[in-house]
């Protein structure tokens, strides 16, 4: 499926592209699942939590405190927070799913369900313990820093607070993203190497580290490549609910409040397909800069040369019993 050396960004978006195409039952049935869940708790986020009302009374407020925008913020805020969780969730899932599907595909070995699930069924507590623990660990690296500053505004001095608030949320965005790309390849380790979850993003750490800036540009460009698809894909789910006589357009690139529950499930139904399709060339992705950086750092491909008995990969010992 890969050449057992160094992978390119090239050959890592076709080994992800390929680990669809040529195992798609396994790996769509997988992305569905995950894509299902996600997508429903989004519907019900987007549906119970988002209030435009409180949008609406702030603009009509000539001078409003910091208060009264927290107030009217809060609820998109929290909404948008929690979309972005299931969404990373979403994401490490996936990713931790479909390292299995690609270690069997390397190794030469089926790839069936039932397969798949055998390896899977013993690590998934530890998966969705780890799918869980990432995203809010990002969260709080945002919100710690941004703390002290709402405190102040609260406290009465709104300006001052307001702008060490901004200063902290920048910092918190930017520490948060340092750290998100050191733990991207957690899934896959915790997977492969039968690591505990600490354990796995110890040792992402250590295999991003070195290699940050490669990591987060192969990670982006396949985010960007997943993120058009996924808009493509779900354009015509809008296209229907704003037939249907809904302000759906809007509603595929960001929640409203004003959106019907008609429109939401027309939307969550895009989205369920769209996570079918694309979830795995992103999260395949993942997988595959985990084996490129065990290749670079640990020599991983003699390994797995040996284990999927590739010819010229035996150990030294059966080379020399082959020639005598």
């Amino acid at each position: 499926m890969i050449p057992l050396r160094p992978l390119d960004v090239g050959e890592i978006l076709q080994g992800a592209v390929s680990t669809l195409r040529q195992h798609w039952r396994t790996a769509m049935v997988l992305a569905f699942v995950v894509g299902l869940l996600t997508e429903s708790v989004n519907a019900l986020i987007s549906g119970l939590l988002i209030d435009d009302t409180r949008i609406d009374d702030l603009n009509r407020n000539s001078d409003p405190s910091v208060s009264d925008i927290l107030h009217a913020l809060s609820g998109t805020a929290a909404a948008s927070l929690l979309l972005i969780v299931t969404s990373m969730i979403g994401v490490v899932l996936t990713a931790g799913l479909l390292t299995t599907v690609i270690s069997r595909a390397i190794l030469g070995r089926p790839t069936t369900l039932s397969s798949v699930w055998q390896d899977v069924r013993p690590r998934l507590t530890h998966l969705v313990g780890l799918a869980l623990l990432v995203p809010l660990a990002l969260c709080a690296i945002v919100a710690v820093p941004a703390a002290p500053g709402l405190l102040i505004a609260l406290a009465g001095s709104e300006s001052a607070g307001a702008s060490l608030a901004s200063l902290g949320l920048l910092i918190g965005i930017v520490v948060s993203i340092w750290q998100w790309n050191l733990w991207s390849l957690a899934a896959p380790a915790l997977m492969l190497e039968k690591q505990g979850i600490k354990a796995a993003m110890k040792r992402s750490v250590k295999l991003v580290n070195g290699s940050w800036w490669r990591v987060l540009g192969v990670q982006l460009l396949m985010m960007l490549i997943a993120g058009i698809a996924s808009l493509i894909i779900q354009l015509p789910f809008a296209l229907i609910a704003d037939a249907a006589g809904d302000n759906s357009i809007n509603s595929v690139f960001s929640a409203s409040g004003d959106s019907s529950w008609t429109t939401i499930i027309i939307v969550a139904i895009g989205g369920v397909i769209s996570s079918t399709l694309t979830l795995p060339i992103s999260a395949g992705a993942v997988s595959l800069l985990y084996v490129d950086q065990r290749i670079r750092r640990e020599a991983l491909d003699i390994e797995l040369g040996r284990a999927a008995k590739v010819p010229g990969y035996e150990a030294p010992a059966a080379k020399v019993g082959a020639e005598r």
